[in-house]
């Protein structure tokens, strides 16, 4: 077990096997909680805000844009092909 110091500023040094072992990096968020006497740290997950282009981007799909009906289509077919034939 670590001990550390609560600064004049309210702030506290998390030991570094601390940080390394759980992956702590600077400028990381941190959701605080006081339950039973104990104060918990946990890190917070932020979602990085993404674009329609980035993902869409992300399909590898360069051809003719397709309806949802077409994509409903494609998908069946799939399907179909991979059940067993009878």
């Amino acid at each position: 077990m670590s001990s550390t110091t609560l600064s004049s500023k309210g702030q506290i040094v998390i030991p570094a096997h601390v940080r390394q072992t759980h992956g702590l990096m600077p400028g990381m968020t941190f959701e605080v909680e006081a339950v039973e006497g104990c104060i918990i740290l946990r890190p917070t997950s932020e979602v990085r805000r993404t674009t329609l282009e980035e993902l869409v981007g992300c399909t590898g799909y360069s051809g003719p844009p397709r309806t949802l009906e077409d994509m409903e289509r494609g998908i069946a077919a799939g399907v179909r092909a991979r059940l067993p034939q009878s």
